[in-house]
């Protein structure tokens, strides 16, 4: 009898221990730096001003970043190499104005839609030749390599001669001085390019309109519900509220 009773007091002491052990991991966890990967060239999502890294996704990510308890580690790498990335746990989540489609949703998960964007075309002012977005077809157009204008535009109208680029910088670039007779990208990014360079304008009708989400790996869904109930809470508490009125104005929601 003595015997049973050490071994199961044995027993439970290991459980307690066990117990202890997770909750300290939990916690652990909890504190431990959040890693985002972005591209910041994508204002005004994300970009780099005056030496530092701002934009609506990272004033985003870094209130989930406080809600959560959590500092957020940034590492910089190109579009392309935000899904390879994310999938070979070089990082935790992936923000970079990521629009979620059925084929990403095969590989990784995403958060809840937290902004609403879509593609635009975007050609230099005083352009009289296209007027619509069909109008691209037979043209060259710019487009950022590894985003969804790739594709779409190819699919979509099959005569244009597509141009890409690694950097979204260049592919507007390539219209303005005239290499590119038109870009398509995402619409917050164009309408901040007319804002605060001008030269080019962006057609008033918009070819698609999808949502943004911030991408996580699959085994890992309880990150992906931590930061859903984050973004939850800003939006409760009206911080999200001012963070998109600070970077977008009526004209481009």
């Amino acid at each position: 009898m003595n015997t049973r009773r050490t071994l199961v007091a044995a027993a439970l002491s290991s459980l307690a221990f066990v117990g202890l052990f997770g909750l300290a991991a939990g916690a652990h966890a909890q504190g431990e730096p959040l890693r985002v990967a972005t591209d910041a060239t994508f204002p005004p999502m994300e970009f780099v001003e005056n030496g530092k890294r701002t934009g609506f996704d990272v004033e985003l990510v870094e209130a989930i970043g406080k809600t959560l308890g959590r500092k957020i580690e940034w590492i910089d790498i190109d579009f392309k190499g935000l899904v390879p990335g994310l999938i070979s746990k070089r990082f935790d989540m992936a923000v970079s104005g990521i629009y979620i489609t059925d084929e990403r949703k095969k590989v990784v998960d995403f958060t809840v839609p937290y902004y609403a964007g879509g593609l635009v075309v975007m050609v230099k002012e005083g352009n009289t030749t296209i007027k619509t977005p069909a109008d691209i077809n037979g043209k060259k157009v710019s487009v950022q390599v590894g985003t969804k204008s790739v594709a779409f535009t190819k699919e979509k109208y099959p005569q244009v001669q597509l141009q890409e680029v690694e950097k979204n910088q260049e592919m507007f670039a390539l219209v303005d001085i005239g290499r590119a007779d038109a870009a398509v990208t995402g619409k917050p990014a164009a309408y901040q390019y007319v804002r605060t360079r001008g030269g080019l304008k962006v057609l008033p009708e918009q070819i698609t309109t999808e949502e943004y989400g911030m991408a996580i790996r699959k085994d890992t869904p309880e990150l992906t519900k931590a930061v859903n109930g984050a973004i939850d809470k800003l939006k409760a508490d009206g911080t999200y509220a001012q963070i998109v009125n600070k970077w977008f104005n009526a004209t481009a929601k």
